[in-house]
């Protein structure tokens, strides 16, 4: 049995503009973040999801918000959260490090694998309920890029990194418990 399940990055935010950390701790949607919701809230319209969750960040539910016009009920999950970068939360992206992957460990913060696991761990939870059959999930770039890494080589898709409110659309096999992608939407704004 095949199930569709879109795992989505938040809108742009205040931090994005002033190229901060954010990770574990928020910030606002922008007026463009609230614009790009309503892009991606169009993409939706024509498809029919029965279930829509969040990361607990409030970046992440103001966004599902937007897309699901308030509509729809949903779940927040902290296992839908950003990386955690520990002490760096909050600062200059200028002092991310080439290799972000156990880096922030001894910083208070999570490496890759651990996001990796964590965000895997929760979609397949999921996905493997039986009412589930085409599912949005709001989360993070960085969430969105350990995910995929699971199942495929990033790079292989994203040249230029995940835009705000860029939707990955996956198929997610309840037999082989395997995610595969099928798309990546990216509306530019």
């Amino acid at each position: 049995m095949k199930k569709t399940f879109y795992l989505m990055r938040h809108g742009q935010t205040l931090f994005n503009v002033r190229r901060k950390i954010q990770g574990s701790c928020d910030s606002p949607l922008t007026e463009l973040g609230i614009q790009q919701a309503k892009v991606a809230s169009a993409y939706f319209s024509d498809i029919s999801l029965d279930h829509a969750y969040s990361s607990t960040a409030e970046r992440s539910s103001d966004t599902l918000e937007i897309v699901t016009n308030n509509e729809m009920p949903y779940t927040r999950l902290k296992g839908l959260k950003e990386m955690h970068f520990g002490a760096f939360e909050g600062e200059s992206e200028d002092l991310n490090p080439e290799d972000k992957s156990t880096f922030f460990l001894q910083y208070g913060g999570e490496s890759g694998e651990q996001v990796r696991e964590r965000v895997v761990k929760t979609c397949k939870e999921i996905m493997e309920q039986d009412d589930h059959h085409s599912v949005l999930a709001v989360s993070h770039a960085g969430a969105c890029i350990h995910f995929l890494s699971a199942w495929q080589d990033p790079h292989e898709v994203l040249q230029k990194g995940v835009p705000n409110c860029c939707i990955f659309k996956y198929e997610y096999d309840v037999t082989d418990k395997n995610f595969t992608l099928l798309e990546v939407i990216q509306h530019g704004i």
